[in-house]
């Protein structure tokens, strides 16, 4: 699959950080009308089509089965993605050594927003997306949210529609291309390409699909399971330039400084990832409709039967992973220095490619630590849930992506710090860090994990 534009616009440049500002003051525009058309819209796509999701035994998955000689669950085509073990040791904390099922799928996926200037503003053309693991079904999606086998159509089913303006020459202009991580506690390796190209072409518009403009889209950003992970993440990567004009010495050495703190995380880190058969991991037990830990901590893996009438195979099974509980990411923020700061975590996961990358301060589930130790709780975890409503500057409910987890669901959260949090050095693994350097580190893979990439998006509307 080659990209080969015919003009590649520089990511930062005056002009089209300007567009995206302006579109992301636009709520509405004269043809595709505001957020109670959006709203509208939406409704009557759920009405117009059916969605089911139903757990069923492992022995009723069309296609899937367990691999007699490593147990791993694979389909039949090879294709897809496999249920596989991953042995973890070396890791910092009260759990030094694990293993655990983890998400297998050794190709990079396409995460693809067309854009388009329609009355004048920047476009983000959107899809109203059936996902088997969606809490409420329907959630909007980039324009492209395919993998590799999707796109060729091993499924048997119909073709990835728009997919062209993201591999055929000449298409558009790359207003941005990052291969970014996917859930480093899940997926084995995984990476996906973020792509937004600008088109000046006439695009027919299929009903599921709609123009909306960034405004609208950081809008909706305020609702419960509206925007799914993957338009969140291919909206950190819009081109922002937050900064004065000129030169700036000084942000450079800063984002320098960042780059520098996360590689040395990197080189300390002692943790070790490999892929195993899935029939050799500790403490997971497998009955007829699920795998999970022993101790009923982490997630499950089930076994699921969809239907949709608006994909492009009416009906197909799959495994899903099933958190055991809602999770909390947060990011605190500060304004004390005259700027907006964020405090990062230097996050490392068994499944992220490079291991180490900037986290959000908070990222958990709550209900993994029930029962243990105080000095076992994740850090900063009380000061963002229960902080006073006047310092939460945002929360909602976003889920994660529907193709792979079923209803797991997080609580995303940017909290203002108090003058004390912020006066205190960070402990060892966190860091602020400014605005201005997240939106550049965004533009390079291996820095932000995507539960941070989410959060970027939701600081992007309330900034």
């Amino acid at each position: 699959m080659v990209l080969s534009p015919a003009v590649h616009e520089p990511p930062g440049s005056p002009r089209t950080a300007e567009r995206c500002l302006e579109s992301a003051r636009t709520l509405s525009t004269p043809t595709t009308g505001g957020l109670p058309q959006v709203h509208a819209w939406l409704r009557d796509r759920a009405r117009a089509n059916e969605f089911t999701t139903t757990p069923v035994p492992f022995a009723e998955l069309d296609g899937w089965s367990f691999a007699p000689d490593t147990g791993d669950l694979v389909h039949r085509s090879g294709g897809f993605f496999r249920i596989r073990g991953m042995r973890v040791t070396g890791a910092a904390g009260p759990v030094p050594q694990w293993s655990q099922p983890v998400i297998d799928q050794p190709e990079v996926g396409v995460l693809g927003m067309l854009a388009k200037r329609i009355d004048g503003v920047l476009c983000l053309l959107v899809q109203a997306k059936m996902e088997p693991g969606n809490i409420n079904m329907l959630q909007l999606s980039p324009t492209v949210q395919a993998t590799r086998s999707n796109f060729l159509r091993l499924h048997g089913g119909a073709a990835t529609r728009y997919l062209e303006y993201f591999t055929e020459p000449g298409r558009g202009r790359v207003l941005a291309d990052v291969l970014h991580s996917e859930q480093g506690g899940s997926f084995y390796r995984k990476r996906n390409r973020n792509v937004i190209v600008e088109t000046d072409e006439d695009v027919p518009v299929h009903e599921d699909y709609r123009w909306l403009t960034v405004g609208q889209l950081h809008a909706l950003l305020r609702e419960d399971n509206m925007v799914n992970m993957d338009a969140r993440t291919v909206l950190a990567c819009l081109p922002w330039d937050t900064s004065p004009a000129g030169p700036d010495e000084a942000a450079d050495q800063d984002t320098t400084d960042v780059q520098s703190w996360l590689n040395d995380a990197k080189s300390r880190s002692a943790l070790v990832s490999r892929l195993v058969p899935l029939a050799e991991i500790d403490r997971w037990r497998r009955t007829d409709r699920a795998i999970g830990h022993e101790d009923d901590r982490y997630f499950r893996v089930i076994g699921t039967a969809v239907r949709a009438t608006n994909r492009e195979v009416g009906a197909w099974s799959q495994p899903l992973i099933a958190p055991r509980g809602r999770g909390v990411v947060a990011f605190l923020v500060s304004r004390a220095r005259g700027r907006t700061e964020v405090l990062l975590q230097a996050r490392a996961e068994g499944g992220t490619p490079d291991t180490v990358e900037l986290g959000p301060t908070v990222q958990c589930v709550p209900a993994n630590f029930h029962g243990l130790p105080d000095r076992h709780q994740p850090r900063y975890l009380d000061l963002v849930r229960d902080a006073a409503p006047g310092r939460v500057l945002y929360d909602t409910l976003l889920s994660e992506e529907g193709g792979r987890f079923y209803q797991a669901e997080n609580r995303y959260l940017l909290v203002e710090a108090d003058d004390e949090v912020r006066a205190a050095a960070p402990p060892p693994g966190y860091r602020w860090t400014a605005l201005r350097q997240l939106h550049t580190l965004v533009r390079h893979s291996g820095y932000l994990n995507v539960e941070a990439r989410s959060l970027l998006a939701c600081l992007q509307q309330s900034a």
